[in-house]
């Protein structure tokens, strides 16, 4: 757990880069969802639409992030929780969709968005913990 709280720690003190991890993780998704998926849709069972539709919420996440890297020196915080939210909400989403195409989604389908969800929420934890550790 100290390693952890280390991890926040620096993270808090260089808010940038936690900016940094959200955009780049943003990017691989929308990579994966809107290239790789795509070309195994038949594979996982998400219709391209919906994978379309989930790379292009990455992509807006990533452009947020990237922005708030390069241009937001102060007053982070609260930016840093509206990336976790919505990241928090894309998991909704994303949940959503498999429930909706529950019909569909083969078991590989399943696992890659379940792992997606679990990794993503984990960060979003990890983003409003650095977001709420004492200010420097």
């Amino acid at each position: 757990m100290n390693k952890l709280s280390s991890m926040i720690n620096q993270m808090a003190s260089n808010p940038r880069l936690m900016f940094l991890l959200d955009g780049f993780g943003a990017l691989l998704s929308v990579l994966l969802l809107g290239v790789v998926l795509v070309k195994l849709e038949s594979t996982i069972g998400m219709p391209t639409q919906t994978l379309y539709v989930l790379a292009g919420i990455a992509g807006v996440f990533a452009g947020y992030s990237f922005f708030c890297a390069f241009r937001i020196k102060k007053n982070w915080r609260p930016f840093l929780k509206i990336i976790a939210l919505a990241n928090l909400s894309y998991c909704l989403l994303t949940f959503s969709f498999l429930l909706y195409h529950q019909a569909h989604v083969t078991t590989i389908g399943l696992i890659y968005f379940l792992v997606e969800i679990v990794i993503i929420v984990a960060l979003a934890l990890f983003e409003f913990k650095v977001a709420v550790v004492s200010n420097n």
